[in-house]
C-alpha cells in the first residue's frame, strides 16, 4: 500500500515561504538543493516523523501544499493515474536514490510521487 511520507510547500517565491515559517514555527532548512530546501526534521517533531520542504517551481506548476506519497512503482501508478483522469504535471525524473513525479488529481490536488531505488 502506498503511504505518505512527507509533504512539500511550493511557493514562487521560497525564501519568503522560508522567513515566514522560521519566524512564525522557528523550523530551520537546509541550504538550496536544486531550488528545493529540507525542513530539518527536528524542527517540526520528533526524530522520524513525517518530513518535508520548501520548494520553486516552475510558473506552470501547481502551487501550495502537496503531499509526497511512496509508491512501488511511479510507472504503474501514472498509468492508473491517467486511467482516473489525473493530469500528470511532471513525468518521472531521476534523483540519485530515487524516482520523483507529480500529478493533479481529477478535483485539482497535487500530489508528489517517490519511488525508492532499490
Amino acid at each position: 500500500m502506498a503511504k505518505v511520507i512527507g509533504f512539500e510547500i511550493s511557493s514562487q517565491d521560497p525564501k519568503k515561504a522560508i522567513e515566514f515559517y522560521k519566524m512564525v514555527f522557528s523550523w530551520e532548512v537546509e541550504d538550496s538543493n536544486w531550488n528545493y530546501w529540507s525542513i530539518i526534521p527536528d524542527t517540526i517533531g520528533e526524530t522520524g516523523a513525517f518530513v518535508g520542504g520548501i520548494s520553486k517551481g516552475p510558473g506552470d506548476f501547481p502551487h501550495g501544499t502537496r503531499i509526497q506519497i511512496e509508491v512501488d512503482s511511479i510507472d504503474e501508478t501514472l498509468s492508473l493515474a491517467l486511467q482516473h483522469q489525473a493530469l500528470i504535471v511532471r513525468e518521472k525524473m531521476e534523483f540519485e536514490n530515487y524516482y520523483l513525479a507529480y500529478i493533479v488529481d481529477p478535483t485539482g490536488i497535487g500530489i508528489g510521487l517517490i519511488e525508492f531505488k532499490q
